[in-house]
């Protein structure tokens, strides 16, 4: 999700075409109020109706690599082709980044005609596959209504969560709870599949997107998610409801997809790599500039305070950021080992530390703070860091070493 995310995406459509197809779905109802039960001429109206999932490919932008999803309700009697979409958002929204970090963003419903979703899709050379759902006219009826009420002004806002409730699984919600039975999906053939590594597979190119997500999740991003979990990646949910059954109240068997295709294929791309220097070019940079200025040390005997100085500034304002996390209604950002590394008590103690330091000697925090870096990549076989994280570790915890050895070894001689 992030980033997570950290996102799903469609532009805002005007407020002219909104009212006028929330007119329609008000229509649908309206013929069958008062109607109970509802009318034989109003289910067989649903013959022409089919409803579908679609399944959006990745974009370039950071909250498109996963995809996408939405619900297709077309109309075929009444000429109306809809799409149903989870995922609407405004970047206008007072204080977005803040609310989206500590999960009080708001997503809403939308609809919008079919022919402008997929030109949308087209022109940023994303593919979109369909799969037509095989359902009865009762379950086609109930979803009708079931997005009529959804689309009420009081009712389409939801609080979104990158894992848990976001546009992929309120689509597949809106479609299975309205079914006349059960959806039994195929066993799970990615067992060991944790949030974090099924999100690697779609930000590998974007490793500076990749480490921002990997900074804010925490230890519960690393545990295995089930099969209904995994549903929350959009191609996820497309691969599932291929191989799903509906098992109906009377014990019969159907396929949940009765037709697959492809809307629109992508064309052939060209992997973007975005920035050149990546973060783990960065960290082994970082590694040789510390080794170099060790050396220069240890030549002239003397303790380079100000790159320690800078060291703990940077890295306890990122604690700053790990330990905000701690307050964020994500489920899975609370708790993160990497706040070990990252220390936020290191923009408090920098003053001190170096003060002591010009002293040549060593202040107790460093002595705690080289145990907790040392606990935090005991850690890792717990919660998965990027590797830059791994480096920045061996790179503070030389510099505490060195700084020892150096401040002994002067004190000794005094």
């Amino acid at each position: 999700m992030q980033n997570i995310s950290y996102f799903c995406i469609v532009k805002r459509f005007n407020s002219f075409f909104r009212a006028y197809l929330m007119a329609f779905l008000l229509s649908l109802t309206c013929n069958a109020v008062n109607a109970q039960p509802v009318s034989e001429e109003i289910l067989q109206s649903m013959d022409s109706v089919n409803v579908s999932l679609l399944t959006c490919g990745p974009g370039h932008e950071v909250w498109s690599l996963y995809g996408h999803t939405a619900i297709r309700y077309n109309d075929i009697g009444r000429h109306q082709d809809l799409v149903i979409n989870y995922g609407m958002f405004s970047f206008r929204q007072k204080f977005f980044i803040l609310r989206f970090v500590f999960g009080l963003t708001d997503y809403e419903m939308g609809i919008m005609a079919y022919n402008d979703f997929i030109s949308e899709y087209q022109s940023e050379g994303r593919w979109v596959k369909q799969q037509t759902l095989n359902l009865t006219r009762d379950e086609k009826w109930a979803i009708t209504q079931a997005i009529d009420e959804n689309y009420r002004p009081e009712n389409r806002t939801y609080r979104y969560n990158y894992f848990y409730d976001n546009c992929t699984t309120r689509a597949r919600d809106m479609i299975t709870s309205h079914i006349n039975g059960n959806v039994l999906y195929a066993e799970n053939q990615t067992k060991g599949m944790t949030f974090r590594n099924m999100i690697h597979a779609y930000n590998g190119d974007h490793p500076w997107a990749r480490l921002g997500n990997d900074l804010l999740l925490g230890v519960k991003a690393d545990a295995e998610a089930s099969s209904e979990e995994q549903q929350f990646l959009p191609d996820n949910l497309c691969k599932a409801f291929d191989d799903a059954l509906i098992i109906n109240k009377d014990g019969k068997r159907r396929q949940l997809v009765g037709v697959s295709t492809y809307l629109l294929n992508a064309p052939a791309q060209v992997s973007e790599s975005g920035i050149p220097v990546t973060p783990a070019d960065c960290s082994i940079i970082l590694l040789i500039i510390t080794i170099v200025i060790c050396l220069i040390e240890w030549i002239f005997k003397k303790v380079l305070w100000g790159y320690d100085a800078i060291l703990l500034t940077l890295t306890g304002l990122a604690g700053i950021i790990l330990f905000a996390m701690i307050f964020s209604q994500h489920p899975t950002v609370s708790l993160n080992f990497q706040i070990l590394i990252l220390c936020p008590l290191s923009l408090i103690f920098a003053f001190p530390v170096v003060k002591k330091l010009r002293k040549h000697e060593i202040h107790w925090y460093l002595k705690v703070l080289k145990y907790l870096i040392a606990t935090a990549v005991i850690l890792f076989a717990f919660q998965k860091y990027d590797q830059s994280v791994l480096i920045l570790a061996l790179i503070l915890l030389g510099r505490i070493v060195s700084d020892e050895i150096l401040c002994t070894k002067k004190l000794g001689k005094q």
